[in-house]
């Protein structure tokens, strides 16, 4: 019987949580600065805490899900001393590689483990368990992991040790971001043409063309309907994640400052809470 610990319940968090209590054999703590997230879980049979470290304290594996690089050092700084040996620490958080590691370092001290697992998709996927999960750590704590990690997700790749997890989340939200710039771009110049959102999908199918996005995201375009499922302000964040990544080793990625500018006017326009489909409505305003 594995005892987990989530702390982080947030729009992926909560649905990611949830999988773990219907599908985990044995208790499951849950922690979030959002009391009514806290009950939510409880609810469906997670335990309530009052901390993540009461949460620590209790769990054999600790899965941490929060949005930005400071809030996963606020977690660990406050876990770390209760951490001992033969606990598993997972962040699922989407943050800066160098912060992971450097979090992965302190853990290990105690005895603990570590793996960086960020996860690609979104709320509807997370709900469904069918995310995509890459792993950063050793391959022992990969092995260890793996059960839990099969609960919230059905694609689980290692790609490596500490931090190259969060570098493939980055490359790979890097390149969903120029793959949404190209539809906004594409489909408001169709649109300007006579050449509705419905219509333009079906016919890029047809070619090369065809994506994921464009085919998951026409009909949030075409209602207008920006719901988030990931928000705009979580993107904009993990976009100059990669381009400080970038600059670090020496990349030129002129794609992805053209869509950091897409990003920087989305939340300027405070659009940051919107589903980072929402971008369109930039493509649409420029001038």
């Amino acid at each position: 019987m594995t005892k987990i610990g989530f702390v982080g319940l947030g729009i992926m968090g909560e649905a990611m949580c949830g999988n773990i209590v219907r599908k985990n054999d044995g208790p499951v703590y849950v922690f979030d600065f959002v009391k009514e997230k806290v009950d939510k879980l409880a609810e469906i049979g997670a335990i309530a805490c009052s901390s993540s470290k009461e949460v620590a304290e209790k769990c054999d594996v600790f899965v941490s899900m929060v949005p930005k690089s400071e809030h996963s050092r606020a977690v660990y700084d406050e876990i770390i001393p209760v951490l001992r040996k033969g606990q598993l620490c997972i962040d699922m958080s989407t943050i800066d590689p160098s912060v992971s590691v450097e979090i992965s370092k302190k853990v290990k001290e105690t005895g603990a483990e570590f793996i960086d697992a960020p996860v690609v998709k979104s709320r509807p996927a997370a709900e469904a368990g069918k995310l995509g999960i890459y792993v950063g750590g050793s391959e022992e704590a990969y092995r260890q992991a793996l059960p839990i990690l099969s609960f919230m997700g059905e694609n689980v790749i290692r790609m490596g040790d500490n931090g190259r997890g969060l570098v493939m989340k980055i490359c790979h939200n890097a390149l969903v971001s120029q793959i949404q710039n190209g539809v906004n771009e594409t489909s408001t110049l169709a649109a300007r043409n006579g050449i509705d959102i419905q219509t333009f999908a079906k016919a890029i199918s047809y070619g090369g063309g065809q994506n994921f996005y464009l085919d998951s995201k026409k009909d949030v375009i075409e209602k207008e309907d920006f719901t988030t499922a990931f928000s705009i302000a979580n993107m904009h964040k993990d976009v100059h994640i990669c381009l400080k990544l970038a600059e670090q080793t020496n990349t030129k990625m002129p794609g992805e400052e053209n869509a950091a500018r897409v990003y920087d006017k989305a939340m300027e326009e405070n659009l940051g809470g919107e589903d980072f489909a929402a971008t369109i409505k930039v493509v649409r305003g420029l001038k």
